[in-house]
């Protein structure tokens, strides 16, 4: 419409004007454009707001590819960690809920990421394991972290360097099986002198779902003298000893076993509940970039638009401004 109305104003305005002060005219114009163009005084704001809709473009083809790679993650480490589940459940049977015990020296074993982009699942272990520490503090007692995961070190060396007495990371570079983590397991057991193993870690359930949770492993001595006390393990005598190991020997095993398929389990339902987490982050995120892509792109539009109207304003304007 406003092109229309330009073309007839040219044609009724055409007989008044000679060719030099058109001429005149658009040299003048173009002048002002270039001098007006290395201060990006039209077409900068539309680049600016193009490039940033394409990088919100891209990030959003990363985030949906990594929620497509978690979520296929998760379905192979799930099925490992249901069938784990099954390897510690019969020491809780056994040997009871054995977190209540009061010991001198606590290893707290955190479990933990090496990787991030997974929400708050290594924050919510590291919090629960500095409330253990607290909880065990005391004049005559001792208590110690062995982390598992970057994730989990970066937040304890802040302020607990001190206290940190093992650190294993990259466990997750290959895919997780027993004897890996039983290896591990019997790293730990040789490294660090404790009365009673606290492994926290998050138990899986679901994919927006997970629960801290702490698992204690005593050692044989503690078992023993628990037993003896007829404390909370004090059915353990009521069981016989076959073949010729004594009671102390089944106890060292029996404690060796409890600990690495613990640890076992431990990681694998930490692994499920990152996985988890990294497809509920990553698919927030990509909803986000989508209304973030759709903001841009009417600002896109109005900035668009109101670049071509002003143009269209000062063409008309130059074309009234001849007649004078």
């Amino acid at each position: 419409m406003a092109m229309a109305a330009l073309r007839r104003e040219g044609k009724r305005l055409a007989p008044l004007i000679s060719p030099r002060s058109i001429d005149a005219a658009l040299t003048r114009s173009s002048l002002i454009s270039e001098e007006l163009a290395p201060f990006g005084a039209r077409s900068i704001s539309t680049q600016i707001v193009r490039n940033r809709m394409k990088s919100v473009k891209n990030i959003q083809k990363i985030t949906k590819a990594m929620k497509m790679v978690a979520a296929s993650k998760l379905r192979a480490i799930q099925v490992k960690a249901e069938n784990s589940r099954g390897l510690w459940q019969p020491f809780t049977a056994l040997l009871g809920d054995s977190s209540t015990v009061d010991v001198k020296k606590n290893v707290i074993v955190t479990v933990s990421s090496d990787k991030g982009l997974c929400g708050g699942i290594n924050s919510t272990s590291v919090k629960v394991s500095k409330g253990i520490y607290r909880m065990n503090a005391g004049p005559d007692k001792e208590s110690k972290y062995v982390v598992v995961g970057e994730k989990a070190k970066a937040q304890l060396i802040r302020d607990s360097k001190n206290d940190i007495d093992l650190s294993i990371s990259e466990l997750q570079k290959n895919p997780l099986n027993y004897t890996q983590v039983s290896v591990l397991a019997d790293d730990i057991l040789k490294n660090v002198e404790y009365d009673a193993l606290r492994i926290v870690f998050n138990k899986f359930q679901s994919v927006v779902a997970f629960i801290p949770t702490m698992a204690t492993v005593l050692s044989p001595e503690i078992v023993e003298r628990e037993a003896a006390s007829g404390g909370l393990l004090g059915a353990l005598d009521s069981y016989e000893i076959e073949g010729g190991d004594t009671k102390a020997e089944v106890l060292m095993n029996l404690t060796e076993f409890q600990f690495s398929c613990t640890l076992f389990n431990a990681v694998l339902e930490n692994a499920c509940s990152e996985q988890g987490a990294r497809m509920s982050a990553m698919d927030s995120s990509s909803r986000n970039a989508g209304d973030m892509l759709d903001r841009l792109t009417l600002t896109y539009n109005r900035t668009r638009q109101a670049s071509i109207t002003t143009e269209l304003i000062e063409i008309i304007s130059g074309a009234s401004a001849l007649t004078g």
